[in-house]
């Protein structure tokens, strides 16, 4: 498996969502989620809003969905380049809600690499009509320090 980055990011993913890679606000955060199609660069998933992550309206919390953008994000840098890279920067932008125990899909995809760089852009819709909820974007970077690149300060 270690030469098939879209299998070990399936993998990875299933791991964080229940709890046996993670610290507790990922494994709370992607409980239940269903990696359905993962190639290289590209992940499907789906998810029944758990009710351990609502405001107190019952809606998706904002922050709950902001780190499944992040984490669906990083395993898709991750099948496509093999290894986990740290967010350098990171967006979402919010056009609705959900609600507990509604199903969502969740779509993330590479669109942009260029030497360490990684970019994806995450989209999350309602099931039952594909109204998007949320959009992210996130560029990655690869975590390795170089020693010759570093400062002299």
């Amino acid at each position: 498996m270690e030469d098939d980055p879209p299998r070990e990011a399936q993998k990875w993913i299933e791991d964080l969502s229940r709890g046996a890679s993670s610290h507790g606000l990922e494994t709370l955060n992607l409980k239940g989620l269903q990696a359905i199609y993962v190639q290289k660069g590209l992940i499907h998933c789906d998810l029944v809003v758990p009710d351990c992550v609502s405001d107190k309206d019952g809606n998706w919390h904002v922050g709950a969905i902001s780190t499944l953008i992040d984490d669906v994000g990083a395993a898709a840098i991750f099948s496509f380049a093999g290894h986990v890279k740290a967010s350098v920067d990171f967006s979402v932008s919010f056009y609705s809600t959900a609600k507990i125990q509604e199903e969502v899909e969740i779509e993330a995809k590479v669109v942009g690499h260029r030497g360490r760089l990684s970019s994806v852009v995450v989209e999350i819709r309602r099931k039952s009509n594909g109204e998007l909820i949320a959009l992210g974007r996130q560029w990655m970077s690869a975590a390795t320090i170089i020693p010759s690149h570093l400062s002299k300060i």
